[in-house]
């Protein structure tokens, strides 16, 4: 690559995120990070945000903005159904950027791909990050698990590059379809802990007095194992379910039934800023009990609060912490139970794992190298 050619500022665009900036699922963290530093290096970044409501409610809804930290934010048409809202927001998306001046078009996740073929059609660079398998989630129907996997081998006929999150998915693309990609992880700030107070006056949660899942309330993260486990161990402490549902509230109240009679167990709802960050901050341990993951970024946020860490055996998590961690057997209910009684019985394993989390993931996964790999994918 000539060094003139990459001096050269180029006009990003960027879908297949919900908005921009929030927190409503990974991507739109990862969306968020790559792009406030790709105009800080002077690049024009351009983030087509879908229209309507907070996935976890309308008080949840932020001030619509044309500009945010440098980025161009732009809204799109969208259908706020289950299953089409995704759909209906990426197809505009892309057919605004594929007639926009721009020189690259970034699609995040497999379902948006499913028009990158029109943004190839007219010249621009088009570059796929492949956020996990989607298809295989539970949540979706027959109609959108078939449309996400026409955007997977959208992404492997019509894409520039493929970037991947982890080893695992990597491999499939290459025995699926003998696509190459590229691996560049998500990434992780250091983070700072804070002391509790919102979390004492909104739920009654002081330092180590509880155990802390954050994610969406979806099927594949495991959450009934976490919860059957979690009612036979004999502690004091109590389990912190934080997060939103996705798309319906069908799988949460599921779980709600699930918990009913354990008055341990708290779901705090969808939770973001000061709250979220008192509770990794004091947190006794930080579960993740998954089954299927792109690259969890609740993970790496845990890890750099300093929490010890208690995962599925997938290879999403497990190349994550490598022996950092606390590691279960994947959907085996007995095998979470032994492990979290472990960790409440063992307090000097905890501390020990705790104390060395954060260094490891920050030093491990850091945001500016993961920006600077994927801009020079652009350039290529």
């Amino acid at each position: 690559m000539s060094k003139q050619k990459k001096e050269r500022k180029l006009k990003i665009a960027m879908l297949g995120h919900k908005r921009v900036p929030s927190r409503e699922g990974g991507i739109e963290v990862v969306v968020e990070e790559l792009a406030t530093r790709m105009v800080r290096m002077g690049h024009q970044v351009t983030c087509y945000n879908r229209r309507g409501h907070h996935v976890s409610g309308k008080n949840f809804d932020i001030k619509n903005k044309k500009y945010y930290k440098g980025i161009h934010l732009k809204r799109v048409f969208t259908v706020e159904k289950r299953g089409l809202a995704a759909m209906s927001s990426s197809f505009f998306a892309a057919i605004r950027i594929a007639f926009g001046r721009y020189d690259v078009a970034h699609f995040h996740a497999e379902g948006p791909c499913a028009m990158i073929w029109l943004p190839k059609l007219l010249g621009k660079r088009c570059i796929a990050t492949i956020h996990g398998l989607d298809h295989q989630r539970a949540k979706w129907g027959k109609f959108a698990q078939w449309y996400i996997l026409l955007g997977e081998k959208m992404a492997v006929k019509y894409a520039d590059e493929i970037i991947v999150l982890s080893k695992g998915v990597q491999s499939y693309f290459w025995e699926n379809y003998r696509r190459k990609t590229i691996f560049i992880p998500n990434g992780v700030n250091k983070a700072e802990k804070q002391k509790t107070n919102e979390i004492v006056r909104k739920f009654g949660l002081v330092k180590n007095d509880y155990i802390l899942y954050v994610g969406r309330l979806v099927p594949e993260k495991g959450l009934v194992y976490l919860i059957r486990a979690f009612k036979m161990i004999h502690t004091t402490k109590k389990l912190v379910i934080a997060g939103g549902a996705s798309d319906t509230n069908e799988f949460e109240d599921e779980l709600r039934k699930l918990a009913t009679g354990d008055e341990r167990i708290i779901f705090t709802g969808f939770v973001q800023g000061k709250v979220l960050e008192e509770l990794y901050s004091n947190a006794y341990i930080y579960v993740l009990p998954s089954d299927l993951e792109g690259m969890p970024l609740s993970l790496l946020e845990a890890m750099s609060y300093g929490n010890c860490c208690l995962v599925s055996d997938i290879e999403e998590c497990s190349a994550v912490v490598e022996e950092n961690a606390i590691i279960f057997r994947r959907g085996d209910i007995s095998d979470l139970k032994d492990k979290l009684q472990m960790a409440i019985d063992s307090e000097n394993l905890v501390n020990k794992i705790g104390s060395v989390s954060a260094e490891f993931i920050c030093n491990k996964y850091n945001w500016d190298d993961i920006t600077k790999k994927t801009i020079d994918l652009y350039y290529q």
